[in-house]
């Protein structure tokens, strides 16, 4: 009885050592370690924006060949932009607007600008690079 008991233990014991790796190693893929593309240059106009849903991120090319990029995660309550109105983008959940040139509030409740974000093209892709 007591050797079953010990062999339960250590069983569990094992398991708990290897989920709490298993995390660990989990947590270092899904790091923001690593370029992503996004989609491809043209999928962004000359003078516009494109949200990139996935990755949360928002892409802009002001002119030809200069992209820039901002987090598509508001400021206010961390919900997702989902909307582009001309030099704005805003955010569904309580009407908060940001520029899209600097990421600053243009409409409140957000009293934060969005984070910038890093991209680059690499021929014909846009790629994120990571923080």
């Amino acid at each position: 009885m007591e050797t079953e008991r010990r062999a339960v233990l250590a069983a569990g014991v094992v398991g708990a050592v290897g989920a709490a790796s298993g995390c660990a190693v989990y947590g270092k893929k899904t790091a923001a370690t690593a370029e992503t593309v996004l989609g491809k240059v043209a999928d962004v106009p000359v003078g516009g924006s494109k949200i990139f849903t996935k990755e949360k991120v928002i892409v802009s090319q002001p002119t030809a060949g200069t992209f820039t990029a901002l987090s598509a995660i508001c400021t206010h309550q961390g919900c997702p932009v989902d909307k582009i109105e001309g030099t704005k983008v805003t955010c569904p959940c309580h009407g908060s607007a940001f520029n899209l040139a600097d990421g600053s509030v243009a409409r409140s409740p957000a009293t934060a600008p969005l984070a910038p974000a890093k991209v680059k093209v690499s021929g014909e892709d846009l790629i994120l690079l990571p923080d």
